[in-house]
C-alpha cells in the first residue's frame, strides 16, 4: 500500500506548474488527486505568494477511482487555501461530462464548499466558453 500511495503523490507532483508572469505568479494544477495537501502547502513554501491558482473542479465520480487523478470542487477549495493563492479559477468542467457527476455539478458544487469554508465567490471564479477574465 505504501507503494501506490507514493505513486499517487508523485503522480499528483508532476501536474503542477508556476508560471511568472507581469501580473504575478500564477499556479496552475492539472489532473492532480488533493491527497493529504502536501503538494499545495509546500508550492505555497516553495514558490509562494501566488497572485492566482488555476485548480481543477470537474470529472471527479465515482471517487473510489477518480481521488488519485481529480479534485472534488471541495477538495480544490482546500487546496486553494492551502496554497496561499489570492484568487483561484477553475477549470476542468462543463464542457463534456467525462464522469459520473451530473455536467453541472461541479458549480453547484464549488459554491457549496466556498460559502462552508467562508470565501467569497469572487475569490474562487469559472468562467463561460468565450468569457475572458482581466486580473
Amino acid at each position: 500500500m505504501a507503494d501506490a500511495a507514493v505513486a499517487a503523490a508523485l503522480r499528483s507532483a508532476a501536474r503542477l506548474v508556476v508560471i511568472e508572469a507581469p501580473g504575478g505568479r500564477l499556479y496552475f494544477v492539472a489532473d492532480s488527486g488533493y491527497g493529504d495537501g502536501r503538494h499545495f502547502r509546500a508550492a505555497r513554501e516553495r514558490h509562494g505568494p501566488f497572485r492566482l491558482a488555476v485548480l481543477p473542479i470537474g470529472a471527479y465520480e465515482p471517487r473510489w477511482i477518480m481521488r488519485d487523478q481529480h479534485m472534488n470542487p471541495a477538495e480544490s477549495v482546500q487546496a486553494f487555501v492551502d496554497c496561499g493563492a489570492e484568487l483561484a479559477l477553475g477549470h476542468h468542467y462543463g464542457t463534456f461530462q467525462l464522469t459520473d457527476e451530473a455536467i453541472d455539478a461541479p458549480l453547484v458544487a464549488l459554491a457549496d464548499a466556498l460559502q462552508a469554508a467562508a470565501i467569497p465567490a469572487e475569490r474562487f471564479r469559472t468562467l463561460r466558453p468565450g468569457e475572458v477574465w482581466q486580473l
